[in-house]
C-alpha cells in the first residue's frame, strides 16, 4: 500500500517505521537500476542513510571539511573511493563509519540507484540504507565541517536546470539549504526523490555538474 500523499509529496510522519522502511525497499527493489562501466574511471560510492530524528525520518548530508584535497567545502553525502576488493555497499559503510562515527550493518541496506559518472573521473554508486534507533552521529573534523540533517519533505523539491559552458547537457540543482545544491549531490538526491518519494523511474546520469565541480 503507498505511503498516503499530501501536497509536499510522500508524508513520512504518522507511518510506522516499518512501513516507511518496506516501501522504501519496494520502491528500490523494482527500480530497474542502471549501471556503468568504469572504463578506466574510479569506482565509488556514496550513502544516502535514512535516519530519524524528533519523530522524521530525513537524511545525512555533509559540508566537506576545507583541509581536503578535493571538492572542500563542497555539499556531499558520506561517501568515497572503493578500497581493494570492496563493493559498492561496503565502502558506503565503511566511508558512513570513518565520516560520521555510525556503523550500519550489511541488512540495514535496501537498495542501489543508478551509478552516476562525475566529472572528476568517478563512477559514483548511490546505497540506500535504513538506521535503525536514531543513531548519534560523530563527524570527523577532518573530513566534514558540517553536518546537516534534512527531512524527507525538504527533499521533495522541483530541480532547476542551468546552462554548463563546454556541455551539451543541462546542470541540475536544487533548492535547498537556503541555496542550492550541486551535481552530483543534486542529480543523485533528485532520483532518490523520484523513486523512493515519487515512484517513479528517472534517469539523471546525463545531467552534468557545475563547472567547479568537474576538477
Amino acid at each position: 500500500m503507498p505511503v498516503e500523499e499530501d501536497s509536499c509529496g510522500y508524508r513520512w510522519s504518522d507511518v510506522p517505521a516499518d512501513q516507511l522502511r518496506a516501501e522504501v525497499g519496494e520502491a528500490l527493489r523494482t527500480f530497474p537500476r542502471r549501471s556503468i562501466a568504469a572504463d578506466g574511471r574510479r569506482p565509488a560510492a556514496v550513502l544516502i542513510a535514512i535516519v530519524e530524528q524528533d519523530g522524521q525520518q530525513g537524511i545525512w548530508l555533509t559540508e566537506r571539511s576545507p583541509s581536503l584535497r578535493a571538492h572542500a567545502g563542497q555539499f556531499a553525502l558520506p561517501g568515497g573511493k572503493l578500497d581493494p576488493g570492496e563493493d559498492a555497499i561496503a565502502a558506503a559503510l565503511r566511508e558512513l563509519h570513518e565520516e560520521l562515527g555510525v556503523l550500519l550493518p550489511d541488512s540495514a541496506v535496501l537498495g542501489l540507484l543508478d551509478d552516476y559518472p562525475t566529472r572528476s573521473g568517478y563512477i559514483m554508486t548511490p546505497v540506500v540504507a535504513w538506521a535503525e534507533n536514531s543513531p548519534v552521529p560523530i563527524p570527523d573534523p577532518a573530513e566534514v565541517a558540517v553536518l546537516h540533517w534534512i527531512p524527507m519533505s525538504e527533499l521533495d523539491v522541483e530541480p532547476r536546470f542551468t546552462d554548463t559552458p563546454g556541455s551539451d547537457n543541462p546542470a541540475i540543482k536544487l533548492p535547498l539549504l537556503g541555496g542550492h545544491l550541486h551535481a552530483p549531490t543534486a542529480a543523485i538526491l533528485y532520483q532518490f526523490r523520484e523513486v523512493v518519494l515519487r515512484h517513479r523511474h528517472t534517469r539523471v546520469d546525463h545531467y552534468d555538474q557545475p563547472r567547479f565541480a568537474w576538477e
